[in-house]
C-alpha cells in the first residue's frame, strides 16, 4: 500500500520568475531548470494568467515592472483565494527601508536585493519550500496535528478551517467524496483540487480521509478505546478500511494508538 511519503513526493518544483529584462529571464530559467520546472512571464498581468492555469509553488519577481509591477503582483496573490498560500521572492534595486516595509505589505515572503547572488536566491527558494514541505509531513503522518498548521495566510487558514468543518458536518457520509465537497464548498471541483493540492500536496481524498482519522485520534484522547465505535464515529464502513487507512496515514494502528495515548495520559 503506498504510503504517506510517497504521497508527497512530487516532480520537480513549479517556479514562476518574473522580470521584463529578457537577459535576467533567461540567465535565471537557464540555470534554475535544473532542479524546477520553469515558468516565466515579462509583467505581473502575464504572471497572473499563468499562475491561474499552472501548479506553481513559488514566484521570484522583479519589482519594476510595466503593467503590473512586483509589489501589486504580490498583493494580488495574496489576496486571491486559489493563490494567497504561494511563496513570493521580490528582488529589486530598491534597497530603502520604504521599500522593504512596502514589500512587506504587499505579503511577500522574502526581499532579495539586486545585484544578487544565485546562491542566496537558491538558499532562499530551498528555505521557503523545504519548512512548508516539512509542515505537510507533520500534518499528513501525525495523527495530533491541526490542519491550519500548513496555512500561511489568514486566508488559508480560513479556508482550511471551514474545509474541515464541512467534512466534520457531513462525517456520517461515508462516500463524501471531492465532487460532493466541491458542491458543499460552493467551488468547482478543479478549483477546489488545485487549492487544496497547492497548500497541502495531497488530494481531496487524502484531506477527507485525514480528516476523519485525526477525529478518531480526538476521540481516542477523549478515552473512547473501541475501534469499532471509532471507525464509525470517523464515518467508515467498516472497522477494517478504518484500520487499513489509519496504517496507511500514521504507520501504526488504532491499537497501537490507542496504546500510546493510555500510557502517556498514566504518566
Amino acid at each position: 500500500m503506498e504510503g504517506i511519503g510517497q504521497i508527497l513526493k512530487t516532480t520537480k518544483p513549479g517556479i514562476l520568475i518574473v522580470d521584463d529584462n529578457d537577459d535576467i529571464l533567461e540567465y535565471l530559467s537557464h540555470d534554475m531548470e535544473k532542479s524546477y520546472q520553469i515558468f516565466t512571464a515579462k509583467d505581473g498581468d502575464k504572471a497572473f494568467s499563468i499562475l491561474q492555469h499552472e501548479m506553481i509553488q513559488l514566484v521570484v519577481s522583479d519589482v519594476m515592472m510595466p503593467k503590473l509591477d512586483g509589489f501589486e503582483l504580490c498583493e494580488k496573490i495574496k489576496l486571491t483565494l486559489e493563490l494567497s498560500h504561494i511563496p513570493v521572492i521580490l528582488l529589486t534595486a530598491k534597497n530603502t527601508l520604504q521599500a522593504r516595509i512596502q514589500g512587506l505589505k504587499a505579503g511577500a515572503d522574502a526581499y532579495i536585493e539586486k545585484p544578487f547572488s544565485l546562491d542566496h536566491l537558491y538558499a532562499q527558494i530551498e528555505n521557503l519550500l523545504a519548512s512548508r514541505l516539512k509542515l505537510k509531513q507533520c500534518y499528513a503522518q501525525l495523527p495530533h496535528v491541526h490542519i491550519n498548521s500548513i496555512a500561511h495566510t489568514q486566508m488559508d487558514e480560513a479556508f482550511l478551517e471551514r474545509l474541515v468543518n464541512t467534512i466534520l458536518t457531513h462525517l456520517d457520509e461515508t462516500q463524501l467524496d471531492v465532487e460532493r465537497l466541491s458542491v458543499l464548498m460552493n467551488m468547482s471541483k478543479p478549483t477546489l483540487y488545485r487549492k487544496i493540492r497547492s497548500i497541502s500536496d495531497l488530494s481531496p481524498h487524502d484531506i477527507i480521509n485525514l480528516t476523519r482519522l485525526k477525529k478518531a485520534a480526538d476521540l481516542i484522547h477523549s478515552g473512547n478505546h473501541r475501534v469499532n465505535e471509532l471507525a464509525e464515529e470517523a464515518g467508515y464502513n467498516s472497522a477494517g478500511q478504518f484500520r487499513r487507512n489509519f496504517y496507511k496515514y500514521f504507520k501504526m494502528s488504532p491499537s497501537e494508538y490507542i496504546d500510546k495515548a493510555y500510557q502517556k495520559s498514566s504518566l
